[in-house]
């Protein structure tokens, strides 16, 4: 397998956590440069040389794949069989490297569950399918591992696949306080995939295996939020016809996730923070306090230090929520990241629906152009939208009645338009034009379908405008 001997040192182990998590067992280290590459293309791994380690890592962390390296053909002893065995009695999916595939210790090692043996000499490609072939969400494209065509800086974590560093900094906060129990506050926009950040780091969690709940505290009335946070006994309230669990007893053991948590109404915001730091809950008509095994994320759309400021949202309960903050950048921020998103959702849905759709190269352009104010959210619905008008290529006619027209890119990553007030209308509209165009390097098919005009509606306009300049000045003609 020389392609994937790369330069490797025996620098200390890389230890790394979270779903999709990969261990990676090698006595001579030859693998070292392939769990690099994971932890580099949105996967989380560890590896290690020392069997009694990698022992220790399958119990405490319980990783979905492990890739296990044998120098010859009979295993390393009893040990190499112990870790097959460990692994897959926890559910984990295990390839194994190693001289001959046809060898009894193979088959043996095959029939206690291995899902493969490969010989040590196969490509990176055939190591590749192996780790994602049955693998736990192999049939989702939000967990799979693409193989980096270049050593390019995109990565791919769901939805927040991007190549932008700011998104790259997120990725990295979300691996680093996921193993941990901190309370983390996760702010940016509507849209930009907040929900998306907190199960990232639930599913990298030691609590992976158990319930993930949201609640969105904006979306429940006042009267009845208390009741689906804590639960609430038959007859304890007109309407309690039997008794409800609320999301703290039902996320016990797991991680709940409280959305726009700033749209919660002071008073409960007192017994929020009560419950956090007891992590005791009573339900609405009982006197039996119960004890809650919850790690909390929040969201919110707001600035929550202004949120305090004024009075709406207690400064102690930011402080015990925002333990670890997480801030998500807005799409329009995010450089690159429109095409990279558009083509993730697309091929979402052709796997979904089993078709084969794709955009041309004019429409990633224009999608490009626009400023997003819905950030995720709109991008998403836009893209499902124009795959369920479109039979097979999605052109810029199919994409601008879905954006509005007020919105359309006359500005692209900071540069802007100015209009004086009493300017024409005859006058804007030259503006505009002359400015598209020079955003688009003087390309007028780009420009006209930023426009949403035709070419020939395109032409017919600048050479008005050059009309009216020898006109005015018949002195440039010469």
């Amino acid at each position: 397998m020389n392609s994937l001997h790369a330069s490797y040192s025996s620098a200390p182990v890389h230890q790394h956590f979270g779903t999709g998590h990969v261990l990676v067992i090698d006595g001579a280290a030859k693998l070292a440069a392939l769990s690099d590459t994971l932890v580099g293309h949105g996967r989380t791994s560890t590896f290690t040389r020392d069997p009694e380690h990698a022992l220790r890592v399958l119990n405490e962390l319980q990783p979905d794949q492990v890739l296990l390296a044998v120098d010859d053909s009979d295993g390393n002893n009893a040990t190499d069989s112990e870790l097959v065995r460990a692994a897959v009695a926890q559910g984990a999916h295990v390839v194994v490297l190693g001289p001959d595939p046809e060898s009894e210790w193979a088959r043996n090692i095959l029939a206690q569950g291995a899902s493969a043996y490969l010989r040590d000499s196969a490509d990176a490609v055939d190591v590749w399918a192996a780790l994602q072939a049955q693998s736990p969400g192999a049939g989702n494209s939000a967990n799979k591992v693409h193989l980096p065509k270049s050593e390019s800086a995109v990565f791919d974590f769901g939805e927040l696949v991007s190549q932008c560093p700011k998104m790259r900094q997120v990725v990295e906060q979300i691996r680093r306080v996921a193993p941990t129990s901190a309370s983390v506050l996760i702010s940016g926009e509507s849209g930009t995939g907040k929900e998306v950040a907190a199960r990232a780091i639930h599913h990298q969690s030691p609590r992976r295996n158990k319930p993930f709940i949201a609640i969105n505290c904006g979306a429940i009335s006042a009267q009845l939020i208390e009741s689906e946070l804590f639960g609430h006994e038959k007859g304890s309230f007109t309407g309690a016809i039997k008794e409800h669990k609320g999301v703290f007893e039902r996320a016990h053991g797991g991680t709940l996730l409280l959305d726009e948590i700033t749209e919660m109404p002071l008073a409960l915001q007192v017994k929020l923070l009560r419950v956090l730091e007891t992590q005791c809950f009573t339900r609405l008509g009982s006197d039996r306090e119960q004890y809650a095994d919850v790690r909390i994320l929040a969201a919110t759309n707001r600035c929550p230090e202004k949120e305090v400021e004024a009075k709406r949202f207690r400064a102690d309960l930011l402080y015990r929520i925002q333990v670890f903050p997480i801030w998500l950048p807005p799409l329009r921020d995010r450089s690159g990241d429109v095409k990279l998103l558009a083509e993730y959702f697309l091929n979402d849905l052709n796997q979904k629906e089993g078709s084969n759709k794709y955009f041309s190269p004019e429409a990633l352009e224009v999608l490009s152009q626009y400023h997003w104010p819905g950030n995720l959210r709109e991008l998403k619905n836009l893209v499902q939208r124009t795959c369920i008008m479109t039979e097979r290529v999605i052109t810029v006619d199919d994409l601008l009645p879905h954006i509005p027209s007020s919105n359309t890119p006359v500005r692209k990553r900071g540069s802007s338009l100015t209009v004086n007030i009493g300017t024409s209308m005859a006058e804007m509209e030259k503006n505009l034009i002359m400015a598209t165009l020079d955003q688009c390097g003087g390309r007028k098919e780009k420009a006209a379908g930023i426009l949403g005009v035709s070419v020939k509606t395109l032409y017919n306009r600048l050479r008005e405008y050059q009309e009216r300049v020898l006109t005015d000045d018949p002195e440039s003609a010469q």
